[in-house]
């Protein structure tokens, strides 16, 4: 029997590329995030942004960025912080709990590749309530912040990444 994970967490790699030049968002979505294309735009100009893709039975289903940049501060003062940002989950691959999937592999993710960070933290939008209601059963909490963000109020949420992988 295999054991392996069918969600999976990968730094972007160009292999990835032509699985997200195809990857489409609805218009609700894209109310709430970034297309992959533009946030690996950004990111190739800026090296604290780290592109992650997650892949579904090997096929990129999602992607998100992990950025310990200035844009942080804003969130967080916490010096060994991440910041998540531009999540999506491919509109074709929503519905199987992917998102779920990702989210909870996300601590072991960070402590292996990014050992010295300890917390996790994201704005999601006032109005997106599925995408609250899928990162606080990840264990994420309402950190009492509130930031304006390009779409209005964003809640800041926060994860201990050390209290989640025990």
């Amino acid at each position: 029997m295999n054991n392996t994970p069918a969600v999976r967490l990968d730094f972007f790699q160009d292999k990835y590329l032509a699985d997200l030049t195809y990857y489409h968002l609805s218009t609700d979505q894209l109310m709430y995030t970034a297309h992959p294309k533009e946030a690996l735009a950004k990111e190739a100009f800026e090296a604290r942004r780290h592109g992650i893709v997650i892949l579904f039975q090997h096929h990129v289903a999602g992607f998100f960025v992990l950025e310990d940049g200035e844009s942080l501060k804003m969130y967080s003062d916490n010096q060994q912080a991440l910041l998540l940002c531009s999540y999506s989950i491919a509109y074709k691959m929503q519905g199987r709990g992917i998102a779920k999937q990702s989210l909870l592999q996300l601590p072991a993710f960070l402590n292996c590749h990014f050992p010295k960070k300890n917390e996790v933290v994201l704005g999601v939008n006032h109005q997106n309530i599925i995408a609250q209601h899928v990162y606080q059963q990840c264990g994420f909490v309402d950190s009492g912040k509130r930031i304006i963000g390009k779409k209005g109020e964003q809640y800041v949420l926060q994860l201990n990444v050390m209290e989640a992988i025990h």
